[in-house]
Order: C-alpha cells, then sequence, then structure tokens
C-alpha cells in the first residue's frame, strides 16, 4: 500500500468503500481531463460522502426516477456535476458510460450543471449558488404536506426524505439562509444537508470572506446540526445519517473535507476546484489512490457493489404493495394521489376553466385585478385541491388567500396557504421545489417591483419548465403614494425577455380569470402582473372572450363604415392601459381616424401564435401605436421604428396615481396624439 493510502482513515481504507469512493473519483477526473472543462476537486472531496449517503441511506429505484415516494437528492452546488452523473450512472440509471464520455458536449445527457428533464434522475437544476438548497426546501415541504393529507394511520404512502449536497458558496448565498430559516420554523425534519466545509472557494481560502459559525447559524434557525463529522470517513457519515433520521427538525451535517481529496500536489487548493488537473496530475492521482485502471474503466466488482437496481425494484415494489393496501380502503383519495403525482389536471377541469371564465363575464365587475385574482383563486380552489398558495408577507396587498385557505404551520394539521415572509427570492425558489416535487401547484405573491429579487429563481423556473405561478401586484405607477421605489417600470418588459415564462398583463376580471386559466394549463411557470387600482369590465362576446387565450385579440374593431382610403391605426394596450386606449376610439373617429384596439394581456403566448392569427389581429402596412406605463422600448417590436409608444422611461413619483398618469403623460390625450402622428 503506497504512502497516501496509509494516511487515510482506516473506514475508507476498507475494500468496499475505497473502491466505491474511487470510482467516482476517477470517474469524475476522467471525464473532466476528457472534456478539458469542469471542476473536478468538489467530486473528489465528496466522495466518501457519496458512498454513505447513496449505498446505504438514498431510497431510490433506478429503473424508475419518477416513482412517487423516492427520496430526492439535490446537487445544489452543481458545479460538482460529475459527481452525480458517475453516482446516477453506476447505481443503474439510464445514463450510459458513452454519456460520461460526453461530458460537457453538445446534445449528451451530462451538460456542464444538471439539468433536469435531460439527464434521468437529475431532480433540479443547479449552479446558480444555493437555489438547489432552496429548491430542496420546497421537495421538503411538499413531501410533508402531501403526507400530512394522504397518510392514514397504518397506511403510509408518502414517507421519503430530501437529501442535500451544498458547498461554502451555496451557504453564502442569501437564498439558503431565507430558505433555511422557513425550514426551521416549519421544522421540516425529513430535510437533510450535508455540508461539504473545505474552506475552499473559486478565490482560494474562505477564511478572508466567509467567517461565519455555520453550525451556529443553523442551531438558531431550528435546526438539529450534527458537527463536525469527517467527511473522508464512511461510517461517521453514515451514522450522522442515521441521527438525522431520528430528529425531529431539519438536520445540517458539517463535513470537513478536502477538495481534490486524492490528488498529490493540488488537493486543498483552489486550483483543483474548477480546472482539469492536467495528465500528470491525472496519473499520479491515480498511482496514489491505487487506481490501475483506465479512463473510464470500472471493474465489475466495483460496479456489483454500487448497482441499485435490485434493492431499488424491491423497496418500491414494497411501496405498491403497500399503495394498493391503502386504494383498497381509501379508493378516492389513492386516485387523487395518483392523479396529482403524475401532474394530471381533474376530469372535469375543462368545465371548471370555462365555468370561471364566463362568471367573470357575467358579473361585470370594476375592480382592481388582485382582486380578480383572488376571485380566481377561490374558483380555482373548488377545482383544484393541488393549490397551494402564499405571499412574501404581503397577503393583504397580493389578495393570494382565498376564504378556505389554511395555514401551513410546524403543527402536523393539513394546510394550504405558506405565510413565506419577507423572503422573495428564497419564495420563488423553494416554489420551484414545490413544483418539481409534484402534488400541488404552487403559487406565491409580492409587489412587482420586488420581483428583481426573485429574478434568477424565475429564469430557473423557465429553463426547467416548472408549473409555477408567480402573482406580482402594484404592477405600475398605479400603486401611487409608495413612490418610486415601489413602481415598476422596467420589470414587465424585462420579465417577458425571458426565454420560457408567460407573462399576463390582464385589463379586467375576464382576463385576469383566464390568465389563472392559461397558468394553470401551461407545463411552464407564469407571471401574472395585476393592478392595485380597480379597472372597468369591458364587455366581449364569447369570440373576443376565446380570444383572450391567444395572448392578443381584437377587443374593439374599426368604428363606422368601411372606406378603403380610411386612415387607419392600431392601438394596442395591456392592463390598465386598455381603458386609455379604448377611450381614444370616437375622439378619433370624428377626426376621421378609424382606430381598432388590440388588447395584448401576454405579449409571449401572443408570439406563439400562427401567422394567420397574428396578421389578422396585427394587420401589416396598418400602422400602430402600443400605450403601456412602463419603458416603451420594449414595444418598438411590434409598432416599428415609426410606430407610436406611450409609456414612461424614467423612474416615478409619490403621488395619487390619478396625477401621476397625468404628469407621465400616459393619457388617452397622448394616446389620439401618438395615432394622429402615425397615421397621417
Amino acid at each position: 500500500m503506497n504512502a497516501v493510502a496509509e494516511a487515510l482513515p482506516r473506514t475508507f481504507r476498507s475494500p468496499d468503500t475505497r473502491h466505491m469512493a474511487n470510482a467516482l473519483r476517477m470517474l469524475a477526473v476522467d471525464a473532466v481531463q476528457q472534456a478539458n472543462s469542469g471542476h473536478p476537486g468538489m467530486p473528489m472531496g465528496m466522495a466518501e460522502i457519496a458512498v454513505a449517503l447513496w449505498s446505504r441511506h438514498l431510497k431510490h429505484n433506478p429503473a424508475d426516477p419518477d416513482w412517487p415516494d423516492r427520496d430526492r437528492f439535490v446537487l445544489s452546488n452543481g458545479h460538482g456535476s460529475m459527481l452525480l452523473y458517475a453516482l446516477l450512472h453506476l447505481t443503474g440509471y439510464d445514463l450510459p458510460i458513452e454519456e460520461l464520455q460526453r461530458f460537457r458536449q453538445m446534445g449528451s445527457k451530462t451538460p456542464g450543471h444538471p439539468e433536469v428533464g435531460v439527464t434521468p434522475g437529475v431532480e433540479t437544476t443547479t449552479g446558480p449558488l444555493g437555489q438547489g438548497f432552496a429548491n430542496a426546501v420546497g421537495m421538503a415541504l411538499a413531501e410533508t404536506l402531501l403526507a400530512r393529507e394522504f397518510n392514514r394511520p397504518g397506511h403510509e404512502i408518502v414517507d421519503h426524505r430530501t437529501y442535500v449536497f451544498v458547498g461554502d458558496g451555496c451557504l453564502m448565498e442569501g437564498v439558503t439562509h431565507e430558505a433555511a430559516s422557513l425550514a426551521g420554523t416549519l421544522r421540516l425534519d425529513k430535510l437533510t444537508v450535508l455540508y461539504d466545509d473545505n474552506g475552499i472557494s473559486i478565490d482560494g481560502h474562505v477564511q478572508g470572506w466567509f467567517s461565519d459559525d455555520t453550525p451556529q447559524r443553523f442551531a438558531a434557525y431550528g435546526w438539529h446540526v450534527i458537527a463536525p463529522v469527517d467527511g473522508h470517513d464512511v461510517e461517521a457519515v453514515s451514522a450522522a445519517l442515521d441521527e438525522a433520521r431520528s430528529s425531529d427538525r431539519p438536520t445540517l451535517i458539517r463535513c470537513k473535507t478536502t477538495i481534490g481529496h486524492g490528488a498529490p500536489s493540488m488537493a486543498g487548493t483552489h486550483d483543483v476546484h474548477g480546472a482539469p488537473l492536467g495528465i500528470n496530475e491525472v496519473e499520479a492521482t491515480r498511482l496514489a489512490l491505487d487506481w490501475p485502471h483506465p479512463p473510464f474503466e470500472i471493474p465489475a466488482s466495483i460496479r456489483e457493489r454500487w448497482n441499485a437496481r435490485n434493492e431499488g425494484a424491491a423497496v418500491q415494489q414494497d411501496w405498491k404493495r403497500r399503495l394498493d393496501a391503502y386504494r383498497r380502503v381509501y379508493p378516492e383519495q389513492a386516485a387523487e394521489f395518483e392523479r396529482r403525482t403524475r401532474g394530471a389536471l381533474p376530469a372535469n377541469w375543462r368545465d371548471a376553466a370555462h365555468a370561471l371564465v364566463r362568471d367573470a363575464d357575467r358579473a361585470r365587475q370594476t375592480i382592481a385585478t388582485r382582486k380578480a385574482s383572488q376571485n380566481a383563486i377561490e374558483g380555482l380552489s373548488r377545482a383544484l385541491p393541488e393549490l397551494l398558495g402564499g405571499s412574501a408577507d404581503l397577503t393583504g396587498s397580493n389578495l393570494t388567500r382565498w376564504k378556505d385557505a389554511i395555514d401551513v404551520t410546524a403543527s402536523p394539521e393539513r394546510g394550504n396557504y405558506v405565510r413565506f415572509g419577507v423572503r422573495e427570492f428564497g419564495m420563488s425558489a423553494m416554489m420551484n421545489g414545490v413544483a418539481l416535487h409534484r402534488g400541488y401547484l404552487p403559487f406565491g405573491g409580492t409587489f412587482l417591483t420586488f420581483s428583481d429579487y426573485a429574478r434568477n429563481a424565475l429564469r430557473m423556473a423557465a429553463l426547467m419548465k416548472t408549473r409555477t405561478v408567480f402573482v406580482f401586484t402594484h404592477d405600475s405607477i398605479g400603486l401611487g403614494e409608495d413612490g418610486p421605489t415601489h413602481q415598476p417600470i422596467e420589470h414587465a418588459a424585462t420579465l417577458r425577455l425571458i426565454p420560457g415564462l408567460d407573462v399576463w398583463r390582464p385589463c379586467d376580471t375576464v382576463e385576469t380569470a383566464q390568465a389563472w386559466v392559461s397558468a394553470v394549463e401551461r407545463d411552464r411557470p407564469s407571471c401574472l402582473l395585476l393592478s392595485r387600482q380597480n379597472l372597468p369590465f369591458v364587455p366581449r362576446d364569447e369570440a373576443q372572450i376565446d380570444g383572450i387565450e391567444r395572448g392578443g385579440y381584437v377587443l374593439a374593431d374599426w368604428p363606422g363604415a368601411w372606406e378603403r382610403d380610411a386612415r387607419r391605426v392600431v392601438l394596442i394596450a395591456t392592463g390598465s392601459e386598455v381603458a386609455l386606449a379604448l377611450a381614444a376610439i370616437e375622439p378619433l373617429k370624428r377626426e376621421g381616424i378609424l382606430a381598432r384596439v388590440v388588447s395584448m394581456p401576454s405579449t409571449t403566448v401572443f408570439d406563439r401564435q400562427c401567422h394567420a392569427w397574428c396578421e389578422r389581429v396585427l394587420p401589416e402596412g396598418v400602422p400602430r401605436v402600443a400605450v403601456e406605463a412602463g419603458v416603451t422600448a420594449y414595444w418598438r417590436q411590434y409598432v416599428g421604428l415609426h410606430g407610436g409608444v406611450v409609456g414612461i422611461d424614467r423612474f416615478g413619483e409619490s403621488a395619487p396615481a390619478g396625477e401621476l398618469y397625468a404628469h407621465f403623460g400616459v393619457t388617452t390625450a397622448a394616446v389620439i396624439e401618438q395615432a394622429r402622428r402615425v397615421a397621417a
């Protein structure tokens, strides 16, 4: 045995754990080296932690990555993705060695950071540090609530845990503080976080910028803390995981490790964090680890120790037997559980959705769209028991709580409304985790201007295609006296620029109801931008109501007799500004200008429509004017360089809403002036 091996802990030197850990190490080292890109340090440092969790504690079936009662594993420090890919490959997921050899290459199942939907067994997309941690809190929350809702004495069909790997970088990010605090308050006892405390980040040793007493911080959050644990001692890590299972609180296990463990000249330095070891160091590492095998070659004996397919199939089969027993006693609950964990909508959903929109039309209410949203939530709650709502400490302003909602607390009672506290980023990332877990359709509210706090979670939702609904109220200068800090100007436009994110800014109760229906039906995230001030109800015919779901439609067509040479203009508006466009029709008609009003509650949805629909709504050759109480540049793609835009290109002021609209020139008079100019 060489000198490096002699220095290793005795438990690490046991044949099973030593070879299993080194298989992970060398798959990571070889894949990063072949790609000439990647992060070998973390996989090398966390190999024994992975052996302890994945071979002794994790409940999963590689043959069925979507089994509802599997444990969830989240690699929050996603730059160490090769550790996860090695684990998935060795335990038996559909990830052949050829995919590991194509690490970070175009079209492979092994991208640089884990991506849900790309690699079998990956639970969430990670890379932006800390968000995986918050996603995991959302997953643990979903498990807890599903267990409270569906489990019965003697019939526990929901009983799984959520495990997270995190590094120093994750715990520096503020989103982990937000999520950890709420997890402690709610006592999410099936959440276990394994902290890779190696003291290294990209810039080097972290003492100069991260000197927190992390165990004490988590203890203050109400977590059970196990520290310190030798992260290179499989038995010690396994014992800590056993202890975590008996805790009635979430658990942080602080594992002291050496980054790049096994690399003779680079271990413990930041040089091993994010770059290949280099040919010479790779060979030296093979020698130090007593690993004589060529790149990507794993002996059959080691593969057999890792293979989890038989055990996973047996565990899942036992669960199926328990589910069958549950189904015999509680057939309706079993059917509901299975529907929701599949992510399917109820059989009567289309009827309920149709009724929701038509009821809003019949009611003809002039109210704020935030109130219209609350009305829609009331209706949805009767059709969708999977609704899980919440707000970032603005429940009374966002109007996200419905009459029969029950607050989620640490007590064992059922709940469906989460008081997230002032944690916009944490709320949004946790909601993504809830959606990924399945069983609930999460939505949460804050002011639109505070979407900036949550922005990267919105981007990740779009990237992952989660069915998450972000309710953003106080959508414009119409919120009034709170002033420019609270008045969104650029937010609607910038949210629309995120690929895969549907953004709705409805003008009244009917459009709001349809926005909710569309958000529920689509396998992608949605943002609802809602007004504080009352907006007038707009009468529509059936064809116009049907057109709302297309994102843009003709709300009022050119008035009067058709004249071939008549001057025409299309007025495009959203939200509260639709009323300004409608009010311009008659004054323009008196001047000989015929105006069509197009309501475009969702530009992102409209842009996906067929050419025929877009041409029907916005005919070529007819000048256009757009009006929205926000930045004007966004609308140039719809009106052209010579079209008109009425909007705001500066921050707001503190004053009543009516005064602000007049002060900033977002008025019917401004719309008329722009229409005159473009139609001349």
